[in-house]
């Protein structure tokens, strides 16, 4: 039996900043069920949805050991897109055969730009 990845939950304090982050900049919608105090943004395309779970009063942002990852073929273009959009991304560094670059969202979570998925193989 395998199975697949299906969603990522994010804990945040600042859920209508993380709605309007990831809608923004990355193009995802929120989808909401009424009484549910989990937000689910779901991609344009494909892709992954996240999850926006209230973190509780103890809980701290930014401090979990995961990274988004957004593909996107062409990292320049779309950085310069954001920046225009409001959101700076850090230097685009160049790896073996791709390039990538990062940001934070509102709660301090690494977000990654990255043409990796598109590297000939």
């Amino acid at each position: 039996m395998t199975a697949a990845l299906g969603r990522i939950i994010i804990y945040t304090h600042k859920i209508e900043q993380m709605v309007a982050f990831y809608s923004k900049h990355f193009g995802y919608t929120l989808s909401h069920i009424e009484g549910d105090r989990i937000l689910e943004l779901k991609p344009k395309d494909n892709g992954i949805p996240i999850l926006l779970h209230p973190a509780s009063a103890k809980q701290k942002e930014g401090q979990v050991l995961v990274k988004l990852v957004f593909d996107v073929k062409d990292v320049p273009a779309f950085c310069e897109v954001a920046r225009g959009n409001g959101l700076m991304f850090g230097t685009i560094f160049q790896a073996d055969g791709y390039s990538f670059a990062n940001t934070k969202d509102p709660s301090g979570n690494t977000v990654q730009v990255s043409s990796r998925a598109f590297m000939p193989l």
